[in-house]
């Protein structure tokens, strides 16, 4: 399995998206920039640059017109997908950890970090209030006063969000009400990345606590463990076989001390039922910070502490194989 590998950042990669028909990916990083590309070939279509901070994350909309980036600069923007210009600013009060679309396109959110005196909060916007939009006034604010906000996906049909606190709590908000509706504490360290299920039935979460957990994302009741030695810093659920990726490795300020070998960099295989690990894809120098499923199943991405996203295709006796029971 030979990667495509995707020379576009500086500095190491902090998230990577594909849109929902799978032929683009966005990639952002802590050198400001965010790129996109296309997923076939690996080639540069081009990047969305303004932001003055490490970019922390990016999200593209249902029919891939919006793109939305979260960043360092206490800003969060929102760019025309096309063209590469940026639409609007929302400017906060601290660092943009996580940002989404739901599923309509028309609601987006974003979550602030707990820093330099200010709570952690989730903003949400209505993209169709213009007024919401130019003055900068969400619809509905969630306080986080207990822990800090690291990561957030919408559930199903947009009606509640999953989020993940540094604390390893996961819990449901209502974007209506802004009122929890449940929630659980099944990790002992930070979540670092939650993502949901290609038909949004469940979602995976990967932690500091060296696991990554899958979750119905209606009742948020644990399904599966998949144990590593590691922090496991991403997971990504496959559209189309039984099949979980997680990637991550050892703490980043660690690398230069071992071996690649010992500092476990893989993006690790493992079955989503049977919770055993069957396969692991060597490359990257350093932890790997994202991963994703193409939407169709058959390729996925990652990028890494070193700054590269890779694109591995898989090759036909990753279909033939079966697991045996």
């Amino acid at each position: 399995m030979k990667p495509i590998l995707l020379q576009g950042h500086e500095r190491s990669i902090t998230q990577i998206k594909y849109n929902r028909d799978g032929d683009l990916l966005f990639s952002c990083a802590k050198d400001q920039v965010v790129n996109v590309w296309y997923s076939l070939n690996g080639e540069r279509l081009g990047s969305y640059n303004g932001h003055t901070g490490a970019v922390w994350c990016v999200d593209v909309d249902w029919d891939t017109k919006k793109v939305l980036t979260g960043a360092a600069d206490n800003t969060c923007r929102l760019w025309d997908c096309e063209t590469g210009k940026k639409t609007n600013v929302f400017d906060t009060k601290s660092a943009v950890r996580t940002c989404g679309f739901d599923y309509s396109g028309n609601i987006i959110m974003f979550s602030t970090d707990k820093q330099m005196g200010y709570d952690c909060f989730i903003h949400l916007f209505d993209m169709r209030d213009s007024r919401q939009i130019t003055q900068n006034e969400p619809y509905l604010t969630i306080p986080f006063k207990e822990s800090k906000v690291t990561s957030a996906v919408w559930g199903s049909l947009g009606e509640y969000i999953v989020v993940g606190l540094e604390n390893g709590q996961l819990l449901q908000y209502s974007k209506k009400s802004g009122e929890m509706l449940t929630q659980t504490k099944e990790h002992v360290k930070q979540v670092n990345d939650i993502q949901a299920s290609q038909d949004l039935t469940m979602v995976i979460t990967a932690s500091k606590d060296t696991t990554a957990k899958l979750f119905d994302i209606e009742t948020l009741e644990l399904l599966k463990t998949y144990k590593t030695e590691r922090p496991v810093n991403s997971a990504t659920i496959s559209p189309i076989h039984s099949h979980v990726i997680l990637g991550g490795g050892q703490e980043a300020m660690d690398v230069t001390t071992t071996s690649t070998r010992i500092g476990k960099f893989e993006a690790r295989f493992f079955h989503s039922i049977f919770e055993e690990e069957f396969g692991r894809v060597k490359g990257h120098f350093g932890p790997i910070n994202s991963v994703s499923f193409h939407p169709d199943g058959k390729s996925y991405s990652s990028g890494g502490e070193d700054g590269y996203v890779r694109i591995h295709n898989f090759d036909s006796q990753y279909f033939d194989f079966q697991f045996e029971c």
